[in-house]
């Protein structure tokens, strides 16, 4: 008789969501599907608003990345004007984007997935939390703190505040850096840069203790997208889109992000309000095909970056890079390490703000092109902490939005996600049991991705959690409890 397992809600996740396990008549897994279950509805309100406001609402999809549908919206913008923004303007928004980087990934790591990684993933779930990390490790967590609020108090001086900053516009942004807040971030870097390399020291001291998480946490085929630089370098505010596959081989390089519908498509499947998105030239993958590598399926984000890029231009993140790839021997394919490469990245984007501040454009006051409606329809693309970020806008003759597509990194991580959380039950379930670590492990390999569902998130981990193991008629066989 067929069973299924049900995870509702996901702890310590950006959002609400479930995870369905379906067990065959043996009890073993035969199929896991993640669940969006929250409906925002952005694309559809935003119809007749005008194109300025854009950045200033699109900021507020998220409390989390607001920087980044910031930027992309406002890149969509400037494609509309027919303009090509000032280069202080380009450069402080490269800034306010490092920035941004750095407070996200510092959430994800520290905060969310931090508690399995440091504590165990079978420690005692009401310690398992950001107190308990405290406890346990006051200097980690207090380390954490500090650069997610490094990175926010870069936000807060270029966008005068840390969330939903109204700032970058379409033709530039709205206010210089004075030289007392260079001052005040450079003041910070020296901390940060070391909280960082500490924290890289200790999550590689732990790769032994979970070889198991490493082989089953998402460690499978697929192709891996972002945008690099026309050389290949690693790149998170313009560029070029690329492709790699699981053997490190390029199979489509220096592709325009505005042409992204010749290389995107867009599914929709019928348990969740999440898109998703494939490469639309090897088509949309079987759920029920063993093996597929041959498939549309990609992954975006850190540990994607990490994979298509040929190197960062850093001295600190190069020599950690090199070292993150001996462990793939050239690309790294389990998602239990995107943990990594946001370590990665962190010390990355703290290289460049450092970079960045010596720039003598970096104080200039000529920040704004101004222009009108050019063209009646533009595309942005940057990279959010998660991945790729697309915003597709088309407006009328007045500048009033009429049509609005967005592609967000969750959603293109969607396919990769659900063949993550089958992997792992397929190893950890076998019959009708429900052990506590288990279930953890499951939602842990979506914290991997670091989804980004809304503005809420379940950060200290105290989401009432309750999963019924219900057979075929309907009836409850076994339930477990998460208070």
């Amino acid at each position: 008789m067929s069973k299924k397992i049900i995870i509702d809600p996901v702890t310590r996740i950006e959002g609400h969501a479930k995870i369905s396990i379906y067990l065959d008549d043996s009890g073993q897994v035969s199929n896991a599907r993640f669940h969006v279950t929250e409906f925002r509805g952005f694309e559809k309100f935003c119809q007749g608003r005008p194109l300025w406001e854009m950045p200033g609402i699109t900021a507020r999809i998220c409390g989390i990345c607001p920087v980044s549908h910031l930027l992309a919206s406002a890149k969509a913008g400037d494609r509309i004007l027919a303009v090509n923004i000032p280069k202080a303007a380009e450069k402080l928004r490269r800034l306010m984007n490092l920035a941004q980087i750095i407070q996200s990934h510092a959430l994800s790591f520290f905060h969310l997935s931090a508690p399995d990684l440091l504590l165990g993933m079978d420690s005692e779930p009401s310690q398992r939390n950001l107190f308990g990390l405290i406890a346990a490790e006051p200097e980690l967590a207090r380390g954490g703190i500090r650069l997610r609020q490094f990175g926010q108090e870069i936000i807060e001086l270029l966008g005068g505040r840390k969330i939903h900053p109204s700032w970058a516009v379409p033709g530039g942004v709205r206010e210089a850096l004075s030289p007392e807040g260079r001052t005040q971030i450079q003041n910070r870097i020296s901390e940060a840069r070391n909280i960082i390399l500490d924290a890289l020291a200790r999550f590689k001291q732990l790769l032994n203790k979970y070889q198991q998480e490493i082989q089953t946490f998402g460690n499978f085929p697929s192709l891996f997208m972002g945008l690099v630089t026309p050389t290949g370098l690693w790149e998170h505010y313009d560029g070029y889109i690329r492709f790699v596959d699981s053997g490190g081989n390029i199979i489509a390089d220096k592709l325009d992000p505005n042409c992204y519908r010749e290389f995107i498509a867009e599914a929709v499947e019928p348990d969740s309000y999440l898109k998703s998105p494939y490469y639309r030239p090897l088509g949309y993958p079987d759920s029920r095909a063993s093996c597929l590598l041959d498939s549309g399926m990609y992954r975006v984000g850190s540990l994607a970056r990490l994979n298509i890029c040929t190197h960062i231009g850093t001295d600190l993140a190069d020599r950690e890079l090199r070292e993150f790839r001996d462990i793939g021997q050239g690309v790294v394919t389990s998602s239990f390490f995107y943990h990594y490469a946001r370590l990665i990245e962190i010390l990355a984007a703290i290289e460049r703000i450092e970079i960045l501040l010596d720039d003598p454009d970096i104080l200039s006051n000529r920040l704004r092109a101004d222009a009108g409606i050019n063209q009646l329809e533009g595309i942005g693309v940057s990279e959010a902490p998660r991945g790729t970020l697309f915003h597709h806008y088309q407006v009328d003759e007045n500048g009033l939005i009429q049509q609005v597509n967005l592609i967000i990194a969750t959603g293109q991580n969607n396919l990769a996600m659900n063949r993550t959380i089958a992997q792992i039950a397929r190893y950890f379930i076998h019959g009708s049991d429900i052990p506590e670590g288990m279930l953890n492990r499951v939602e842990a390999g979506i914290r991997a991705f670091d989804p980004c569902l809304s503005c809420s998130t379940h950060a200290v981990g105290q989401m009432p959690l309750h999963v019924e193991l219900v057979g075929a008629d309907g009836s409850v066989l076994n339930e477990a409890w998460r208070n």
